[in-house]
């Protein structure tokens, strides 16, 4: 079984992403229910399916398979009928510390609706891990539903 234990913060200041290139993520929803989301992504010429269960703490179970991209943009079309999120994912090495060594910062810089939102997420291998924290990392978001995608897709950040 997939456990993705994940961690999300705000981030304070973009200059560190200057003249780094992202890749554009689109992604909708096909289930919010609290028990299991269901995501259609598409990034570039690749797409998936992701199934992701309750929160509990920074984890959760999740489940993803490739899925044919002309198949993730008809989902998209006819089945996603909240909000789609759109958005840019720059990775960045999450640094040299010994418990932080080959982590990586997927920081999301939100387009549309959720203009102006960046969040900086970092996948663990166990939830007591250490947190190597870049002087651009704001305030930990791990525990509040609004920034979930899912909810940011009903509930954008331009209606806060």
């Amino acid at each position: 079984m997939g456990v993705e234990i994940e961690r999300k913060f705000l981030v304070t200041d973009t200059g560190f992403l200057q003249g780094r290139r992202g890749e554009r993520l689109i992604q909708g929803y096909l289930s919010h229910d609290r028990r299991a989301t269901v995501r259609v992504r598409i990034e570039d010429q690749r797409a998936w399916l992701t199934l992701k269960g309750e929160t509990r703490g920074a984890r959760r179970s999740e489940f993803e398979y490739p899925i044919p991209v002309d198949d993730a943009r008809a989902i998209l079309a006819e089945m996603c009928a909240e909000g789609v999120i759109d958005k840019t994912r720059y990775r960045l090495p999450a640094g040299s510390a010994m418990d932080g060594a080959g982590l990586e910062w997927e920081v999301d810089v939100f387009h549309g609706d959720n203009q102006g939102l960046v969040v900086a997420e970092i996948e663990l291998r166990h939830e007591d891990q250490s947190v190597p924290r870049p002087d651009w990392l704001g305030e930990e978001v791990t525990d509040d539903p609004r920034f979930y995608n899912s909810a940011l897709s009903r509930t954008p950040f331009c209606r806060w």
